[in-house]
């Protein structure tokens, strides 16, 4: 005997046999539109936001870079990894401090949204 419950013999494979709550490939989806979200990141502008963060996250990590690499506040004691691993090192923080400026402005702008309200 199978160990397989619920599973009806005429259903195509790979289905679980129930298609109540399933609509037919026929049928079209009644899926609602969401105007809402592009409005609401509008209105947040975090397209400018991001823009921003991502020019304040290349600065960062160019000018932390240029520090390590090519020691503009004197030589560094020890030897180290190369620059490649500092060039990977400098885009992560590039990509980090570029998401929390992007985040910070976009709490801002939600901050003065509500109060509009």
């Amino acid at each position: 005997m199978d160990d397989v419950d619920d599973v009806d013999d005429d259903s195509p494979p790979g289905s679980l046999g129930r298609d109540d709550d399933i609509g037919h490939a026929s049928e079209p989806r009644n899926v609602p539109e969401r105007p809402g979200t592009a409005a609401f990141a509008a209105a947040l502008k975090v397209r400018r936001n991001a823009k921003f963060g991502a020019i304040a996250g290349f600065l960062v990590a160019a000018l932390v870079y240029a520090v390590r690499v090519f020691e503009l506040l004197g030589p560094v004691p020890g030897t180290g990894p190369g620059p490649l691993l500092f060039l990977a090192l400098a885009f992560v923080l590039g990509v980090g401090v570029a998401l929390l400026v992007a985040l910070a402005l976009t709490v801002v702008s939600a901050s003065r949204a509500a109060r509009r309200l």
